[in-house]
C-alpha cells in the first residue's frame, strides 16, 4: 500500500521564509523634506559626494544611496566635475 500524497510532501516541506519589511530610504538632498528648486550639488562639497561615492570610487546606484532619479543625475554630475578638478579620486585607495 502507497502513502497518501500529502505524507510524501511533509518529509521534504520548506521553510517559508519570512518577507522583509523595506524601509524607504530618504533622499540626501532633501533640504527640510523638500527637493530644492534649483536643484544643484556643489561639485567642491567634499563630505557629501564622498558618502555617495564606493570606496573604490565608484558612484553609487540610486537604490543603496536613495536619491531620486533627478537627484541621481544632478550627483553624477557633480562627481565628475569633482574628479575632473581633482578634489576626488577616480579611483579608490
Amino acid at each position: 500500500m502507497s502513502r497518501p500524497p500529502f505524507q510524501k510532501r511533509a518529509k521534504f516541506a520548506r521553510k517559508r521564509v519570512k518577507a522583509k519589511i523595506r524601509i524607504k530610504k530618504k533622499d540626501p538632498l532633501l533640504v527640510d523634506g523638500k527637493r530644492p528648486k534649483p536643484l544643484y550639488v556643489d561639485y567642491k562639497d567634499v563630505e557629501l559626494l564622498r558618502k555617495l561615492t564606493s570606496r573604490q570610487g565608484k558612484i553609487l546606484s540610486r537604490r543603496k544611496n536613495g536619491c531620486a532619479a533627478t537627484s541621481q543625475h544632478v550627483v553624477a554630475e557633480a562627481i565628475k566635475r569633482s574628479r575632473f578638478m581633482a578634489l576626488l579620486p577616480y579611483v579608490g585607495d
